[in-house]
């Protein structure tokens, strides 16, 4: 027996005494060595399993949303810009991954922002026009129906003027995008009423629009907690508005104020 563990010893150290033997067992624990460590690091750096919530970008200016961005492990970079009247100047308008997404450490979020240069339009000739095909116009070169004044004339919403900051502005005058462009126009005193529209539910543009729709002007707005920034304007429906759709008919022009929200649970019930 003596023997035997004496053979076996001598044969296991002639076995890893192989030049042969060690070099090969080397290679091995030094790949598995830097599988270990790759795969250590790999996590480090990756944070592995762990996601970071994109933080909401929009209305900050690039140099706040890209400090935000570094704080919570992310970068932000310009993409694309746009001109969005209302909005101020710089600011992000739009970023991709959208917010409350979920990434990686170390992320770029693409920005679009709001050109900090004001486009110039051209004004329309809008006189002698139909109240709807004025607007219409309007809304063709990037600007926006601002009041409309009636005065007494012998064919209704017939345009008779056309005003920008109060006063007569030409065809052909350059004026900054967005702007509002108040309409002059005729009321027959036979044909001078109209009917207030349901707006419930409508979404802002959508619900601006059916009021100068039925000739009316958009009094007050005004926007619950819920509305913060002009992406969430753009969303917010309607809850409230005065007059109601049940007041009977109006006269042209008056106005209607409208209350906005993104909490569904403040629409009327349909019961």
């Amino acid at each position: 027996m003596g023997c035997c563990n004496i053979r076996n010893s001598m044969d296991s150290k002639s076995f890893f005494g192989n030049a042969i033997v060690r070099n090969l067992l080397g290679a091995a624990a030094f790949v598995l060595g830097i599988v270990i460590v790759a795969s250590i690091v790999l996590r480090v750096i990756t944070r592995h399993g762990k996601e970071i919530t994109v933080p909401d970008f929009t209305a900050m200016s690039v140099q706040d949303a890209q400090e935000l961005a570094q704080r919570t492990g992310l970068a932000v970079k310009v993409t694309d810009s746009v001109f969005v009247n209302r909005m101020e100047h710089g600011v992000v308008y739009y970023q991709n991954p959208k917010p409350e997404s979920k990434v990686k450490n170390g992320r770029t979020i693409s920005v679009t922002i709001n050109a900090l240069n004001t486009k110039k339009v051209t004004m329309p000739l809008l006189v002698g026009y139909s109240m709807r095909q004025a607007k219409s116009e309007i809304l063709s070169k990037g600007l926006t129906v601002g009041k409309l004044i009636y005065v007494s004339d012998m064919a209704t919403n017939n345009v008779l003027k056309q005003l920008y900051r109060n006063k007569p502005v030409e065809p052909g005058t350059m004026i900054e995008s967005g702007s509002a462009i108040d309409l002059v126009v005729g009321l027959n005193g036979e044909d001078c009423h109209t009917f207030v529209p349901d707006l419930t539910g409508a979404r802002y543009l959508r619900a601006i629009d059916a009021v100068l729709d039925n000739s009316l002007n958009v009094g007050k707005l005004r926007f619950d907690e819920t509305v913060k920034t002009y992406n969430d304007t753009l969303n917010s429906f309607v809850y409230s508005q005065s007059p109601k759709p049940e007041s009977g008919a109006l006269t042209m022009g008056e106005k209607v104020s409208i209350s906005f929200t993104l909490d569904a649970s403040k629409l009327p019930s349909q019961e």
